[in-house]
């Protein structure tokens, strides 16, 4: 059947759906004679076969033509070749693939060793090189909400130094100064940045200078200065953490001469936001006695403008008697006071707000607001 059904690669097969598989034909002297209706095979003349029509046309194809006589029968394609060639630079032998024509292909890839590290595009379908990631520009929610949250307590802080500005230390605030500064005191303490403050010992070590106070007990020294040729120069503040000291200093002046008086005391950290204070003694500085004697030119008493030339000119005379008293005085040490250790010496101090220029506390005699020595807040008062 072979000789029959079977052609070059590039004929096809002869449809044969009217053949009659079990009459299809019969075995006589060794040929297959097939049994179709009208169907004959033919050859052309001169072609050699077996079978009937010997020596006319080729075999039809399906479409009812007959191939070229002596039509050559086209080469099956050949495999690729693959050949061994050592040319890597560790001397392993990678298969180089030969292809149709017999040129050399592109070699095959050599699988990664698990000892290789991997590649960055070993993911990329595409072999693209990652990008690489940009800052996003954006600041952080957090930290943007941080900066207002500053912005919003120096405006604050403005506020209520352009609030004490004039009132004497609190001397001489009016109720709706007072209720003015409660308020913006309050805003202050929930907005404050520091949540521990007596153990913040960079913030809170430090001179501090009083703004304003609801302080009684200060009110004896506030009224002094509140009279005419004395003036309350500084009130201040000095924290020593590594010594857990403090020392109140009160400074008054007059044309004279100034005093200055300070009481120390020591203290014991009861929460992080709140010390026990406790009085040890007070000190006395001599007077600091002046060269010359500048008075102002008057004096207001009860409403009364009283005028001082010419008690500026009576002491005139007296310049050089003030000025020898002054470096006789001015060598002498401080004269030291001890305070009794009972229950008045002792006090409490809690600072309720806390940054690098403002500090406020409240103590068991009312307001403290204070700004340290150097802060650009002093220099709006």
């Amino acid at each position: 059947m072979a000789p029959i059904f079977a052609a070059a690669s590039h004929a096809s097969l002869l449809p044969l759906s009217h053949v009659d598989r079990p009459a299809a034909g019969r075995l006589v002297r060794g040929t297959l004679r097939p049994h179709t209706s009208g169907l004959r095979l033919r050859r052309p003349p001169g072609a050699t076969g077996r079978g009937r029509g010997r020596g006319r046309g080729g075999i039809p194809d399906e479409w009812g033509e007959r191939s070229p006589p002596g039509a050559p029968e086209a080469p099956a394609q050949p495999d690729p070749l693959i050949d061994d060639e050592d040319d890597s630079a560790d001397g392993n032998s990678r298969p180089i693939v030969v292809d149709e024509w017999g040129e050399p292909g592109a070699p095959e890839p050599e699988p990664p060793s698990a000892a290789d590290p991997p590649s960055p595009a070993a993911d990329d379908e595409w072999e693209e090189e990652p990008e690489a990631s940009v800052p996003d520009p954006t600041p952080a929610p957090a930290a943007a909400e941080e900066d207002e949250q500053a912005v919003k307590r120096e405006e604050l802080k403005r506020c209520l130094v352009d609030t004490v500005y004039g009132s004497d230390l609190g001397f001489r605030a009016s109720t709706e100064v007072r209720g003015e500064v409660v308020e913006l005191v309050t805003q202050l303490e929930a907005a404050n940045p520091t949540t521990a403050p007596v153990e913040t010992s960079d913030l809170l070590d430090g001179n501090w200078i009083l703004i304003y106070t609801a302080y009684s007990e200060l009110l004896p020294i506030l009224a002094a200065g509140a009279t005419p040729l004395v003036k309350v120069k500084q009130i201040s503040q000095e924290i020593d953490s590594k010594s857990m000291t403090i020392v109140n200093a009160s400074t008054l002046t007059t044309p004279f001469a100034s005093f200055s008086f300070s009481a120390t005391a020591s203290f014991e950290v009861q929460s992080p936001s709140r010390i026990e204070v406790q009085f040890k003694e007070g000190s006395f500085q001599p007077p600091v006695i002046s060269s010359s004697v500048d008075l102002p030119q008057q004096i207001d008493i009860f409403g009364q403008k009283i005028s001082l030339g010419p008690v500026q000119q009576a002491l005139n005379p007296l310049q050089q008697a003030f000025a020898s008293i002054a470096g006789s005085i001015s060598g002498q040490p401080p004269l030291k006071v001890p305070i009794p250790g009972n229950n008045r010496a002792r006090s409490w101090l809690l600072t309720t707000y806390l940054d690098k220029d403002l500090r406020i506390s409240r103590g068991d005699g009312g307001l403290f607001i204070l700004a340290k020595e150097g802060s650009p807040l002093l220099d709006l008062l």
